[in-house]
């Protein structure tokens, strides 16, 4: 079968630029390739890529658009004319077709030909200790953080004073090379300059050729109300500086809830422990407990035993996405005397003597208890 004409393949005339070339060439080839191609359109596809691809490989070289013009297909056939071949004949098609590569799968191929290669800059965390009515009302809070200014020795430059930076002479200013294989081309950063560039024969002696140099600024922080451990803050940009003018990181700043005297955290909930006295729990009465926004008063029932839970709604926290507030549970823990006198053994020996003559209906979980111990054991 008859090749088709290259021009009209690439659908372009004639006397096109080679930027009107690529163009056509760039859209041809992103349109017909294979890995966008899936099913029974992948073959009639191939074939189009293929075509196109080969279009694009004589009009992009000049010598070889000058054989086709003036013989056609037999000015550029290998076989007829003994071309270039191997490495040198895809110059051109290579570099349109690492481009194209690029955008197809988002390749590094950015900044490339057009410029340095631009990187954004690493995001930094910072662990914040925060107190519990910190966390619960919120607060406003500074931070020594790392920064970079300009060098004032050099204004920037990285250069030695009444010295410059030199174009890199391996990438040419661009900061990417293309390593070649076969008609692929693959663009990576230049291992000379790093992708910046430019080499700097003699750095500046201040900041070593950076540039820049690391201070330490303060940053204005809202730790907002109601925010828990484990949570993060994102300042955005005041992460690490990015190369080439690309853009700064963040900085995440990791919330870490201090251990309170009094207070455990779950979620928006508050738990405390209450201790109260024996004869309290004996003969109940009002109790003061403590809460984030002052004193509350609970009613200790008559009786009242180790374990016994009060729930004061809405004396927790009102998390950051909460609408309203948790609550407090308070764990009533019955306290045992200790380092009692000798009069006060003899009033708790007689006080016990006539809880026993009283029976079980004193204590009814010891009663319980000695029932299930004689199950236990037969007895």
């Amino acid at each position: 079968m008859a090749k088709r004409d290259f021009y009209e393949v690439l659908g372009v005339a004639k006397n096109a630029s080679d930027d009107d070339i690529k163009k056509a060439y760039r859209k041809l080839a992103m349109k017909f390739h294979p890995d966008r191609n899936q099913g029974d359109a992948a073959k009639d596809a191939e074939a189009k890529f293929k075509e196109v691809k080969e279009a694009y490989e004589m009009l992009s070289d000049s010598d070889k658009r000058a054989a086709y013009d003036q013989y056609g297909h037999a000015g550029v056939d290998p076989n007829m004319r003994g071309g270039p071949g191997g490495a040198e004949g895809f110059g051109g098609f290579g570099e349109a077709f690492g481009d194209i590569f690029g955008d197809i799968f988002g390749g590094g191929g950015r900044g490339g030909r057009s410029g340095r290669q631009v990187f954004r800059g690493n995001d930094l965390s910072y662990a914040m200790e925060v107190t519990l009515e910190e966390a619960a009302n919120g607060k406003d809070a500074q931070l020594r953080i790392p920064s970079w200014e300009e060098c004032d020795t050099c204004s920037g430059s990285g250069a030695k004073p009444g010295t410059s930076a030199k174009t890199c002479s391996t990438c040419h200013g661009q900061g990417q090379v293309q390593m070649r294989q076969g008609f692929f081309s693959v663009q990576q950063t230049c291992p000379h300059c790093r992708g910046t560039g430019k080499i700097i024969p003699d750095p500046c002696g201040t900041c070593h050729g950076q540039g820049k140099l690391k201070k330490q600024k303060t940053l204005e922080v809202k730790i907002p109300a109601g925010i828990d451990d484990g949570m993060r803050i994102r300042s955005a940009g005041n992460g690490e500086p990015g190369t080439n003018g690309g853009p700064a990181g963040d900085l995440y700043i990791e919330i870490r809830l201090k251990k309170h005297d009094i207070f455990e955290r779950d979620g928006d909930d508050l738990h405390c422990a209450v201790p109260i006295s024996f004869t309290k729990a004996a003969l109940g009465g009002e109790i003061e407990v403590p809460t984030l926004g002052g004193k509350a008063a609970i009613d200790i029932p008559e009786g009242t035993q180790t374990g016994k839970q009060f729930r004061l709604r809405g004396k927790g926290i009102k998390g950051v996405r909460g609408s309203y507030p948790g609550d407090l549970y308070c764990h009533i823990t019955v306290e045992t005397p200790v380092k009692l006198t000798e009069h006060q053994k003899k009033l708790l020996k007689e006080f016990d003597e006539s809880l026993k003559k009283g029976g079980a209906k004193h204590q009814p979980s010891e009663g319980s208890w000695t029932d299930k111990l004689k199950g236990f054991f037969g007895a």
